[in-house]
C-alpha cells in the first residue's frame, strides 16, 4: 500500500503546472497545498485508481499533504464502483474534510449516481443544508443545485432555499448559484421562491446578479429581476 501511495503523490507531483498552481491558488484563498494539477488530469487519474485494484486502500492511507490528493480521493469515491451504502459512508467520512469551494463542488460533480437514487439522497442531504458548518451547508446545496433542478425534485430543492439561515460567504453563494439556475430553469417557482423566501439582502442580491449574468434566463425575466433590484436599493 506504502509504495501505491508514494506512485500516486510522484505521478501528481510530475503532472503539476507552476504556472497552473500560481493562477489557481489566487482562487482559493488560503489553500497552501496546491501542487497545480489540472482537473481533467486529475480525473484521469482517480478514473484510473477508481478502476483498479486496491482503491479502497488508498482512500484508508492517502495523505492529505496536497490539495490534490484530497481532491482525488472524492474523485475517487465518486467514480469507484461500490454498495450505495459503502458510498454513502465514504461521502459522510469525506465531507468533514472539505474545507474550500473547490474540492465541494468538483466532489458533487463526480456524485453522478445521485441522478438514480434521487429520493435517498434527498434524504441524506437535507441534514448537510441545515448545518451550521460552512462546507457542509454548501455541500447540500451544491448537491442540490447539481442534481434536484429538475421537474420531480425542483419543489422540494425550493423549499431547502426557503429555509436557508447561515452567515457563512461559501455557503450563501451557493444558494444564490442554485437559485439564479432555477431562475432560467424554472422561472415562475424560483421568483415565487425568491420574493417570498427570507433571505438575507447578500444572497439575494447576488441571486439578482448571477440571474442577470445569466444568458439563459430571459430578457423578460431580467427586467422583472431589475425592478426587483430596484426596488431593494430604496
Amino acid at each position: 500500500m506504502k509504495n501505491q501511495v508514494e506512485e500516486v503523490k510522484t505521478r501528481l507531483v510530475a503532472l503539476c503546472e507552476p504556472g497552473f498552481q500560481k493562477f489557481s491558488a489566487t482562487l482559493i484563498p488560503g489553500e497552501e497545498r496546491m501542487l497545480g494539477v489540472r482537473l481533467p488530469a486529475l480525473r484521469a487519474l482517480a478514473k484510473e485508481l477508481a478502476h483498479g485494484d486496491g482503491w479502497q486502500n488508498y482512500l484508508s492511507a492517502a495523505p492529505r499533504d496536497y490539495f490534490e490528493e484530497i481532491m482525488l480521493r472524492g474523485m475517487i469515491i465518486g467514480a469507484a464502483k461500490m454498495p450505495i451504502e459503502e458510498r454513502l459512508c465514504h461521502i459522510r467520512n469525506f465531507v468533514p474534510e472539505i474545507d474550500n469551494w473547490s474540492v465541494c463542488d468538483s466532489f458533487c460533480a463526480g456524485l453522478k449516481f445521485t441522478s438514480k437514487n434521487l429520493p435517498l439522497m434527498l434524504e441524506f442531504l437535507c441534514p448537510y443544508c441545515e448545518s451550521e458548518k460552512e462546507f457542509e451547508a454548501r455541500f447540500g446545496y451544491v448537491l442540490l443545485l447539481d442534481f434536484f433542478l429538475v421537474p420531480e425534485y425542483i419543489d422540494a430543492a425550493l423549499a431547502l432555499v426557503s429555509s436557508f439561515s447561515h452567515p457563512a460567504y461559501y455557503a450563501r453563494m451557493a444558494v444564490a448559484w442554485l437559485l439564479a439556475t432555477a431562475l432560467a430553469k424554472f422561472p415562475d417557482k424560483a421568483f415565487s421562491c425568491l420574493t417570498s423566501a427570507p433571505l438575507d439582502d447578500f444572497t439575494y442580491k447576488k441571486t439578482i446578479q448571477k440571474a442577470l449574468e445569466s444568458y439563459r434566463v430571459s430578457p423578460e425575466n431580467k427586467e422583472k429581476l431589475r425592478a426587483l433590484r430596484s426596488e431593494l436599493r430604496k
